[in-house]
């Protein structure tokens, strides 16, 4: 018993030392999205969804829940955000040439329509970014028609 003590009290000293180091926070300036927002005009209800269930990994623009503070969580959600902003970065719109665009719109449309997007372990722990059938709908036919739009662009360039 005196070894499982030992062992008990040097884990807790190394878990509160570790709280002394914390990945950098995804909290850039929150009009980063504006961009995308104004360019590919989600009807209010879309936006409300890409809100609540994108932009916390996808965009400069992080919403930290409490236990974000505890290490070592704080390290595996801000390589998750940086891992979901490698794929796709909303703040980074403006950047994405009109090809890149289109594509992207075809990916989210279609990751939220198989019910990939959000993960679920974004889901596990955020209970208003689990969609319903109708929110589905509602994001993949909006995703659908900026995606077309993309593509009538594209075609006269």
């Amino acid at each position: 018993m005196k070894i499982f003590k030992k062992v008990a009290i040097v884990l807790l000293v190394i878990f509160a030392i570790a709280q002394f180091f914390r990945p950098e926070k995804n909290e850039g300036d929150v009009t980063s999205i504006n961009a995308f927002i104004a360019e590919t005009n989600p009807p209010k209800e879309v936006q409300e969804i890409l809100k609540n269930t994108c932009f916390d990994c996808h965009s400069s623009n992080t919403r930290y829940p409490w236990y974000s503070n505890i290490t070592p969580v704080n390290f595996w959600l801000a390589d998750h955000v940086k891992d979901g902003k490698k794929h796709l970065d909303f703040s980074n719109w403006n950047s994405y040439n009109l090809k890149r665009k289109e594509h992207k719109m075809d990916e989210l449309h279609e990751e939220v329509a198989k019910g990939e997007m959000p993960l679920n372990s974004y889901t596990w722990t955020h209970a208003d970014a689990r969609l319903t059938p109708e929110q589905i709908e509602a994001v993949v036919s909006w995703g659908k028609k900026v995606q077309a739009d993309y593509k009538q662009q594209m075609s006269v360039e």
